[in-house]
C-alpha cells in the first residue's frame, strides 16, 4: 500500500499549544519537498516560516489560512497519485479521531516547568529538558531576552542533550540585582548554576551578550567548558546599536515598541503582538530598569561594546563555532570576519540578530554536529 503521510501544527516551544496558519504558499496538487518553506505560522511568541518535513504530493489540506488549532493538528496530507481519494478520506477521518483522543488525554500534561535555583544568594531560574548523557547543553540569551528565546532551539537540543536554558540576572524570572552588570559578572553566576546542578563541563550556546559570556567562559574556564556556539555574539567587536539598546529600555508603550523589536530580524512581520505584550510586561516588573541601565551602562558603556574578546581567540583551547545573520541590525556581522582559522563561522544572508528563531532548523543541526564532534 502506497504510503500516506501527514504534516501537523509543529511544536515550537514547550509553551506553544497551538497556532495559527496565518497563510499557505503551496495549494492541493502541488509537489513539495522536506526542508521547503510551505507556510507561515503565528504562535504566541513569534511568526516563522513553516519549513515542510517531509517531500511528496499535498493530496489534501485540512487547515486554512487565518485558522487557529492544536499542536499537533493535521494540517495537510501527502500521498502520490496511487492513494484513491477515498483511501485519503478515510485515512484524514481516522487521523481526527485518535487526534481527539489524544487531546483529551493530554489536557492534564503540562510537560517541563521552569524551576529556580540559588546561585550565590542570588535566585536562577532555569528550565531542564532531556536526560542525554555526556555533557549537557546550556542556553545563555542576550540583553533583554530571557530562556523562552530558545523555544525554537531547546526541544530539539533535548533530544540528544539535558539541556538549561537559564535566566540570567536582571532578566526573566531570576533575581533583578546584576551587581556590576558586566559580563563577567554574568559569566561568573553561570559558573555558579554549574557548580548548584554539578555540572562539570557544558557545552555553551549563547547569544548576543549570552554570546559574550559563553565566549568568557570558553577562554577563562576551558576546563568547565565542551564547547561554545556563539550565536550573533557581543565581544568581537565594538559596534552595538545603541538606537536598539536605548528604545528596548525607554519605550513603555507598543506602538514605541514594536518597531524597536522589529530591529531583531530580517522580516519584520515575525514580531507579533503576543511578543511586543510579553516585553512590556517583563518591563515593568520591579527593579527591571535599573537592572537594563546598569547593564547597558557597564557592557556598552559610551555606545560601544566594553569587553573585547577577538585578540584571545587564536589561543581558545574550547572548540568554538559562530552563527551570524548577515541582516544583524544590532551587532553587525563583519565582527565574524577575518576570525582565526579554528573558528568555524557559518553566516546566512536572509537573517538578522535573532538567527536562532529565524533559522532554527538550520542552527540547532550546527549545535548538534558541533557537540558531537567536540
Amino acid at each position: 500500500m502506497a504510503e500516506i503521510q501527514t504534516i501537523v501544527m509543529p511544536k515550537w516551544g514547550l509553551a506553544m499549544q497551538e497556532g495559527m496558519l496565518a497563510a499557505w504558499h503551496v495549494e492541493e496538487g502541488a509537489s513539495v519537498t522536506k526542508g521547503q518553506e510551505i507556510a507561515d505560522i503565528e504562535t504566541s511568541k513569534i511568526a516563522n516560516a513553516f519549513e515542510s518535513p517531509i517531500s511528496g504530493k499535498v493530496r489534501k489540506i485540512l487547515v486554512s489560512g487565518g485558522e487557529t488549532v492544536p499542536v499537533g493538528a493535521l494540517l495537510a496530507v501527502v500521498a502520490d497519485d496511487s492513494v484513491g481519494e477515498a483511501e485519503i478520506s478515510s485515512f484524514v477521518e481516522d487521523f481526527q479521531a485518535k487526534f481527539a483522543e489524544q487531546l483529551a488525554a493530554s489536557a492534564a500534561d503540562k510537560g517541563p516547568e521552569p524551576e529556580t535555583i540559588d546561585v550565590g544568594g542570588q535566585r536562577i531560574r532555569y528550565l531542564a529538558i532531556g536526560d542525554g548523557s555526556g555533557a549537557p547543553v546550556v542556553l545563555i540569551h542576550g540583553y533583554g531576552g530571557d530562556l523562552n528565546n530558545f523555544l525554537f532551539n531547546q526541544p530539539p537540543l533535548s533530544e540528544k542533550h539535558t539541556t538549561y536554558a537559564i535566566d540570567l540576572p536582571g532578566h526573566g524570572g531570576s533575581t533583578k540585582d546584576v551587581g556590576e552588570g558586566s559580563v563577567e559578572a554574568m559569566a561568573k553566576v553561570v559558573l555558579g548554576f554549574l557548580d548548584a546542578k554539578s555540572i562539570a563541563k557544558a557545552h555553551l550556546v549563547g547569544h548576543s551578550m549570552g554570546g559574550a559570556v559563553s565566549l568568557y567562559l570558553a577562554l577563562n574556564h576551558p576546563d568547565r567548558v565542551a564547547s561554545a556556539t556563539l550565536l550573533a555574539p557581543a565581544g568581537l567587536g565594538p559596534d552595538i546599536s545603541m538606537e536598539y539598546i536605548n528604545g528596548f529600555i525607554e519605550a513603555s508603550r507598543r506602538k514605541k515598541l514594536e518597531p524597536i523589536l522589529q530591529m531583531l530580524v530580517a522580516k519584520p512581520e515575525m514580531v507579533t503582538g503576543d511578543m511586543v505584550e510579553d516585553v512590556l510586561k517583563f518591563k515593568r516588573l520591579d527593579g527591571v530598569d535599573a537592572a537594563l541601565k546598569k547593564v547597558r551602562d557597564t557592557i556598552f558603556a559610551g555606545g560601544s561594546q566594553k569587553l573585547q574578546l577577538r585578540d584571545q581567540l587564536g589561543s581558545a583551547s574550547v572548540p568554538i563555532q559562530v552563527i551570524w545573520g548577515t541582516q544583524d541590525k544590532i551587532v553587525p556581522s563583519k565582527h565574524g570576519q577575518g576570525l582565526p582559522g579554528s573558528i568555524k563561522v557559518t553566516t546566512f544572508d536572509d537573517a538578522g540578530h535573532l538567527i536562532h528563531m529565524e533559522k532554527s532548523a538550520e542552527v540547532n543541526e550546527a549545535i548538534l554536529a558541533f557537540t558531537s564532534a567536540s
